[in-house]
């Protein structure tokens, strides 16, 4: 027979109850109070998002002679004045990834932002890490697999932590003492805004005050590039004129540009920010998941994944998608296929008041991230709702008649006209037919 808790251990409960109740009937708010970037068009949130709202494009033609014999020859490069070793240690970085350590920088900054210090163990049990990385560490497997032809002892014993995809939330934790809830997916493209959404759901269900959200990526090596050259994913006709190379809903797109860097958002239950006086950049609404299941790297033709995912967030956000949605800022790649298909799928969701609706795509300033695309223009969509500022679609200079209906902002950033509160989605979807959506909004009381 289980023995009764002691009187003392009862109170501690009953006093410290709203930390272990996961009764869902409370509405948790769940809002933004941290920012951090890493990109190829800023270098913290605050450039990046002056560098977008102004149009301006990070991506370059690849000078590296390793790249030279492949199709594709532009990328959105962090640019490399920027010294990491000021970040890091050389026995810290021996001990992690490029990727991880993207996300290590980011998370420095969001937090510093959000003026957040878990300092004691009551803070540290109720902060938790949902970060993720959407491609492991390919170079590094080549480099440890060359080492082993030359011997055992030749391979780093750092190997496995640095390709594993959950050690970025690992490094985070353990830097910052965070015991909350310990957290990596890695759904491709989707990595990013699956981490926000599922970091969100944790502070709603009342499993942490605050979590530290996002995804780092650094894929732009001449094997990663090999490989998406052979889906015919990347962008190889623009080498010569690369700040036109991503060109999202364009006609003349024809492939998506490399992007490397990391985003991170500090999420955090409204009562616990506004105790601390924290700063609030704008809400979490709701969230919403789908499969395609249709093809390995293609989405289905229907774009009914697209179309499922954001239906359901905005079903969980308890919105109504023809009244209150103002904005997307949609995943579109700059591919011929997922372009499309996207566009069809916000078409088929919004009806006759699609033309009504502002879309964008941020893609053509800093390229495609990969697992850390969708974190990164959600935090430029958090921004857009706070702001009143619509970020532009650069390089559209025309599109096809599939895609005439839908009110693209191209070109020059539009402001966002109206009284009615600020609310946005943000699209992200991945290979395997993974899809994801997240519902933002400007803070109102």
């Amino acid at each position: 027979m289980l023995k009764k808790p002691s009187i003392k251990i009862q109170k501690y409960f009953l006093k410290n109850k709203k930390h272990f109740s996961t009764d869902l009937k409370e509405n948790r708010r769940v809002v933004v109070t941290g920012l951090g970037c890493l990109s190829a068009i800023g270098q913290t949130w605050d450039v990046a998002w002056k560098n977008i709202v102004a149009g301006k494009c990070g991506i370059k033609r690849l000078t590296d002679p390793s790249f030279q014999n492949l199709p594709s020859l532009v990328a959105a490069q962090i640019p490399k004045d920027f010294a990491i070793e000021k970040h890091f240690a050389k026995s810290e970085l021996k001990t992690m990834s490029l990727a991880i350590a993207y996300a290590l920088i980011a998370t420095e900054e969001a937090l510093s932002t959000s003026q957040w210090t878990a300092d004691d163990p009551k803070k540290q049990n109720r902060t938790g890490v949902a970060v993720g990385v959407g491609m492991i560490d390919l170079m590094g497997i080549v480099a440890a697999s060359d080492a082993l032809r030359r011997g055992y002892n030749r391979v780093s014993p750092y190997f496995v932590p640095r390709i594993l995809p959950n050690m970025a939330a690992g490094q985070i934790s353990i830097k910052y003492g965070l015991r909350g809830p310990n957290y990596a997916v890695s759904t491709a493209c989707a990595t990013g805004a699956h981490s926000i959404g599922d970091g969100f759901r944790f502070i709603q269900r009342n499993e942490a005050d605050v979590m530290v959200c996002g995804a780092g990526e650094a894929s732009i090596n001449p094997l990663a590039f090999a490989g998406f050259c052979r889906l015919r994913a990347l962008s190889t006709a623009f080498n010569n004129e690369p700040q036109k190379a991503s060109r999202p809903f364009d006609e003349k797109r024809d492939g998506f540009v490399m992007g490397e860097g990391a985003a991170v958002l500090v999420l955090e239950e409204l009562s616990h920010a506004k105790e601390r006086n924290a700063p609030i950049f704008g809400e979490i609404l709701g969230y919403g998941c789908s499969g395609d299941a249709a093809h390995l790297t293609s989405p289905h033709i229907d774009g009914l994944g697209a179309y499922l995912a954001m239906q359901r967030c905005i079903k969980d956000a308890k919105l109504n998608p023809t009244v209150d949605i103002g904005y997307i800022n949609a995943h579109a790649t700059s591919t011929p296929i997922g372009d499309a298909i996207e566009a069809r799928a916000i078409s088929r969701l919004f009806g006759d008041n699609v033309s009504k609706l502002a879309v964008s795509s941020t893609k053509g300033a800093h390229g495609h991230l990969l697992g850390s695309a969708g974190n990164l223009e959600a935090l430029f969509t958090v921004l857009a709702c706070r702001d009143g500022i619509i970020p532009p679609t650069i390089n559209c200079e025309s599109v096809s008649d599939d895609m005439k209906e839908i009110n693209l902002v191209t070109n020059v950033s539009q402001p966002w006209n109206g009284n009615k509160r600020r609310i946005a989605l943000k699209n992200a979807f991945g290979f395997g037919g993974t899809n994801a959506c997240l519902c933002i909004a400007e803070f109102r009381e």
